[in-house]
């Protein structure tokens, strides 16, 4: 079909959905969803992997696992259509209604979960969803949408309510922006700019680069393993993943020994510019290590590391503009930073997010709460993740409050549109039903003025 066609077929079922589908129904269906993928998690993971030829099998079979659970747990109980709020004082009464047709922009970076996520909060808030994969992910996302069709389909859910544009192309892409409701891109930085000036509501993504504060008195081996785990995971393709260590510059060789104990290799001065001219191109990224292992990106820059390395270690000669190890490499390589004080800690922080990652991540490793507000104060991020892995809290977690999701809005510091999590809320609009109330004294003059 013609994206037009798609969309007004799109339409027909979301009518559908919505007349036939209470809370009850719409939210079996997306625990259908849920567990359709992790059921299959290592036939997707195994799909994903060959395909995109970046991350690797295990994590993205975890990524699967952990995503489907926390997706449901974080959704289920929760309501999303009719009346979902009557305020006790105000009388105000909110009513949910979904949104229309939205169109789900996929990255080949997480094509799975991404599809998932989307897909779940499209069920959820009964809209319709057309899905534009990115062209060196499309078959992996066709089979995650043939898996989740398979499971949701005999429940009565109408067949055109899910799509997938088979053979994307940028002026499909481009053409669904325009015909949809309201899109979700996630991806790189031109795809999420052409979102926001599709004409349609948008909610997009920005750059990441996370910046990681160690204070001082802190488990060295904790933090070490945490840090590590969070920037070689999916071989650090995650936009949350971990991006520079700002250390205490006194405890020098203990972090160091910390991290090299957890599999960290710290690069000598004579490689240095071996690796740097590796992970960069004339000031970005080389797509070529994007995803890959240490041992495939160590090859590629022509030096040697030790077979237990997880990660690799730039140490870096200046913050921001400085130097450009400051900037996200997408994949597992951390820039290190020596601090005199916790205040300069946030200024290097600071200095490296405002060249790339403004609004969204940072994280801190400490047991001082006082250092934690203020780094959660003075940064310009939308998340601080504490004393866990930034890579794979981030994006929700069961135990940290945030919602799962794949879509990590940054605010207006990353051009975005909300500085949260997306999730299912987005999806809808809200009905507010407002009456006067005798319950509300309208104050005098006198008391709004002088009290």
């Amino acid at each position: 079909m013609e994206i037009k066609e798609m969309v007004a077929a799109a339409r027909k079922a979301q009518v559908i959905y919505d007349e036939h589908f209470d809370q009850e129904k719409a939210d079996l269906v997306v625990k259908l969803t849920a567990k359709a993928m992790f059921d299959n998690a290592d036939d997707l993971a195994h799909m994903g992997y060959t395909e995109t030829e970046m991350g690797n099998y295990q994590d993205k079979r975890t990524k699967v696992l952990n995503k489907s659970k926390g997706l449901w747990q974080d959704l289920k109980g929760k309501k999303s259509m009719g009346i979902i709020g009557i305020d006790e004082v105000t009388n105000l009464i909110e009513i949910a209604k979904p949104i229309g047709v939205v169109a789900g922009i996929i990255p080949m970076t997480n094509p799975v979960v991404t599809v998932m996520s989307k897909v779940m909060f499209a069920l959820k808030t009964k809209n319709a969803i057309i899905i534009s994969p990115h062209p060196k992910a499309k078959n992996t996302c066709i089979y995650t949408l043939k898996l989740i069709k398979e499971a949701v389909c005999p429940h009565g859910v109408p067949e055109n309510l899910i799509q997938i544009i088979e053979e994307p192309t940028l002026d499909k892409t481009q053409e669904l922006m325009k015909e949809c409701d309201v899109i979700v891109a996630t991806g790189g930085m031109p795809m999420v700019k052409s979102a926001y000036s599709s004409g349609k509501p948008s909610f997009g993504v920005g750059a990441g680069n996370v910046q990681v504060i160690l204070d001082r008195y802190i488990d060295l081996d904790d933090a070490a393993e945490k840090v590590i785990t969070g920037r070689s995971f999916d071989n650090g393709i995650i936009c949350s993943g971990e991006q520079s260590i700002i250390y205490p510059r006194e405890d020098k060789p203990e972090v160091f020994e910390a991290f090299v104990r957890h599999g960290a290799y710290f690069v000598p001065e004579t490689d240095r510019e071996k690796l740097i001219n590796t992970l960069f191109i004339n000031g970005s990224i080389n797509r070529d290590i994007v995803g890959q292992n240490v041992f495939v990106i160590a090859e590629k820059a022509g030096i040697s590391i030790p077979e237990t390395t997880r990660v690799i270690i730039i140490e870096a000669k200046g913050a921001g503009k400085e130097d450009i190890v400051s900037k996200e490499k997408m994949c597992p390589v951390l820039a290190a930073f020596p601090y005199d004080f916790f205040e300069e800690a946030i200024q290097i922080a600071k200095t490296n997010l405002n060249l790339e990652g403004s609004g969204h991540t940072a994280a801190i490793h400490s047991n001082n709460q006082a250092n934690i507000i203020k780094a959660g104060s003075e940064l310009s991020v939308s998340r601080l993740i504490v004393n866990a892995p930034s890579a794979t809290t981030a994006g929700g977690s069961l135990q940290n409050g945030l919602p799962v999701t794949n879509t990590l809005g940054c605010g207006s510091w990353g051009n975005n549109s909300i500085s949260e999590n997306f999730t299912y809320k987005h999806l809808l609009n809200i009905t507010r039903i407002a009456p006067l109330s005798t319950r509300m004294r309208v104050p005098t003059d006198e008391e709004i003025w002088h009290s």
